[in-house]
């Protein structure tokens, strides 16, 4: 009889259950196991802290998966680590926004501007440090990749000597978007990728994008196809079918509506993932380093909008004309006491209001993401506010 897993929905009785005959052993035990919450265990000093990494490209849905998370603890007691490409931490505030005594503001911190493991020494190794010091060392940390990340060189540094004996990676989950990864792209929005791939042959099958999520697939202990709501079972399957393709092991895929999935299947795992980096492969084996030239980032400060579905057609507008692969920020909108926060993937835009403006400065600021080389910022700042770009 195959496994099923449990797509699990808060507050109502509609569950979801998708059959995977193919799930790793220490997968399908923690499944198995009853569903009794997680009780926080008061960590002993010598006992090792488990770490998720959450990875998958940009606007694949982790913070999403990590609000939920920090939500539903099962009585653990959450730590979280954000890297964000750019220096506006908008998911970093988001989370924040968030906090509770299970995941309290102090435990969630951020590393902007800068890739995580490019910067071991100075920045990542003395954040864990910061966190395991906390008079309450957390139970769990989760760590929330920026979408441009590699993440093998990140497994690497959990064998850094002053960290290796305190904490383990438990597991690495690698976010998807469904709809996308279906139609053979890795985003929601590579129009501009693929027409630079038809303007050069050498580029067809290995973009430096098409490299970072195949690393991150590799990398991965299970898979989670995100707004699975808005496709059907034989783009699920595709998508399925295509993650296969990229892996040179058989994972579990799951899809998933919102970030809403039982904890237990994705905190546990107990995959110990810093001891078997041979099985995970990386285009960028064998190199010392790597490097981030394939893309640039622009923050674009604008006036109070008047009109935010106006804002929401620029973005979109944007994602049309511009080789944009993400948009992000806070806007200031005139006669509403709280803060709205964008999200743009492509066309797919969202908005909500997060929390009151408080006695921070109103403005509207936003991150642009692009391929290096096609950020424009004239030209993107006049598009979000309706002029034309000088020239000269």
């Amino acid at each position: 009889m195959p496994l099923h897993l449990m797509v699990w929905c808060p507050g109502g009785n509609a569950h979801r259950y998708f059959a995977n005959k193919v799930l790793p052993a220490f997968l399908r035990r923690r499944i198995e196991m009853t569903a009794m919450p997680h009780v926080g265990t008061g960590q002993s000093t010598l006992e090792k802290i488990p770490v998720t990494i959450i990875t998958g490209f940009l606007g694949a849905g982790k913070t999403t998966l990590i609000r939920h998370l920090m939500s539903h603890p099962q009585g653990r007691r959450l730590a979280v680590l954000v890297n964000e490409f750019g220096t506006l931490g908008v998911d970093g505030e988001i989370l924040k926004s968030c906090a509770d005594e299970n995941c309290p503001a102090e435990n969630i911190l951020e590393l902007a501007n800068g890739c995580i493991c490019c910067t071991v020494a100075d920045d990542f190794i003395p954040t864990v440090e910061r966190l395991m010091a906390l008079p309450e060392r957390p139970d769990h940390i989760l760590i929330e990749t920026s979408g441009l990340a590699l993440p093998k060189p990140l497994l690497k540094a959990f064998d850094w000597p002053t960290i290796r004996s305190r904490i383990t990676v438990d597991g690495v989950i690698t976010l998807a978007d469904a709809e996308a990864v279906a139609e053979g792209r890795f985003a929601p929005d590579t129009e501009a990728v693929d027409a630079q791939r038809q303007a050069d042959d050498s580029l067809d099958h290995d973009t430096p994008l098409a490299e970072v999520f195949e690393d991150q697939l590799a990398c991965a202990d299970l898979v989670l196809l995100t707004k699975a709501d808005l496709v059907d079972e034989t783009c699920l399957n595709r998508a399925r079918d295509m993650i296969n393709s990229l892996t040179s092991r058989t994972l579990p895929i799951i899809p998933i509506k919102d970030g809403t999935i039982d904890p237990q299947v994705v905190l546990g795992l107990n995959a110990q993932a810093e001891n078997d980096l041979a099985a995970r492969p990386s285009h960028h084996d064998g190199e010392d380093d790597h490097e981030h030239e394939d893309f640039d980032s622009v923050v674009i400060d604008l006036p109070e909008v008047t009109d935010p579905a106006a804002l929401v057609d620029a973005v979109r507008s944007l994602a049309r004309t511009q080789h944009i692969l993400r948009v992000k920020g806070y806007v200031a909108v005139v006669g509403k006491p709280m803060r709205m926060v964008l999200q743009g993937v492509g066309e797919r835009v969202r908005t909500q209001y997060d929390r009151p403006w408080g006695k921070e400065a109103r403005r509207t600021r936003l991150v642009v993401i692009a391929e290096h080389d096609h950020v424009d910022a004239a030209a993107i700042r006049a598009m979000l506010t309706g002029q034309t770009p000088r020239k000269g």
